[in-house]
């Protein structure tokens, strides 16, 4: 689509939401995150779609929760996802000098040392609300390839593409895996996601929070590539402060077992969540398809 296209007036919304981001970058964080939150709780009773699939999605990982703490985390995952606006708004338009000064990041040797070895490299992240704010700061360190797939709004994704590869990443689509591979192989580190629900096709049921859970095969299939090495990356913000952490790279992985690799996969997202347990991204229907013709959980 051409620059002269996103002119059209279906696109007037999208220009006032980006033109109110730029915006929102310049307020301090502490007011970033009191407004945000204040979104989030305006946000709770509109989005009852999206706040029915949160409860689902929580009340099924932490069967241990009564209703009362269930509902409790969802208005907590809304406070994230309004706090989340400000994040992409920081990502788009927050200065690098300001930006550095709101995270750190731990294990930066792990990567480092792959870097050194000439390894391949497949950085294991998942959806937080965080997600897109973490990359920006990753790209002040390290250059990496975002494989992503586009938004439904053509002017966001175009703005999305170019920021990115404004601040060094390398923009694959998906589904293009040709390209995929090529750059894994160049050297150049893969930013990789993998626990969205794609459908059985592709995917092996695995237990995520002891729920048995569609999980795409694609992430051991590329670690399969001769030299290639998956290092978890987990990202959480504290109050102002966010921490990038990246974890040892797996050993023995993959395996010839299938079920077991998702498995192990499974188990890291889990753990990444556990540390910030609303910021993980719950208004995605994660367990959409279910194995053997089981009732549908939404």
């Amino acid at each position: 689509m051409t620059k002269t296209k996103f002119y059209h007036p279906k696109f007037i919304p999208t220009w006032a939401l980006m033109g109110l981001m730029k915006l929102g970058s310049k307020l301090p964080l502490k007011t970033q995150l009191m407004t945000g939150k204040t979104i989030g709780n305006i946000l709770y009773p509109l989005l009852s779609g999206f706040r029915k699939i949160a409860f689902v999605n929580i009340s099924k990982c932490f069967p241990n929760k009564n209703k009362v703490q269930v509902t409790r985390l969802v208005k907590q995952h809304f406070e994230a996802l309004g706090i989340g606006l400000f994040e992409i708004a920081n990502c788009f338009y927050l200065s690098d000098k300001k930006l550095k000064q709101h995270y750190h990041i731990e294990g930066a040797e792990i990567l480092q040392s792959a870097l050194d070895k000439q390894q391949n490299i497949i950085l294991l992240v998942g959806h937080f609300t965080t997600m897109m704010l973490a990359g920006r700061m990753l790209l002040q360190n390290f250059d990496f390839a975002d494989v992503y797939r586009p938004q439904n709004n053509a002017l966001f994704d175009n703005q999305m593409q170019k920021i990115f590869t404004q601040y060094g990443s390398f923009m694959i689509k998906a589904k293009d895996t040709r390209t995929l591979i090529r750059t894994l192989k160049s050297g150049l580190p893969i930013w990789y996601t993998h626990d969205q629900d794609l459908g059985a096709k592709i995917s092996t049921f695995s237990p995520f929070f002891n729920i048995q859970t569609a999980t795409i095969k694609a992430t051991e299939k590329l670690a399969r590539i001769d030299n290639t090495v998956v290092i978890p990356l987990s990202f959480t913000r504290q109050h102002t402060t966010y921490t990038l952490e990246f974890s040892p790279a797996l050993v023995d992985y993959p395996n010839d077992k299938s079920q077991q690799n998702t498995r192990l996969t499974n188990q890291i997202l889990q753990q990444q969540i556990l540390k910030a347990p609303e910021q993980y991204l719950w208004i995605h229907r994660r367990f959409k398809t279910r194995p053997n013709n089981e009732p549908s959980f939404y």
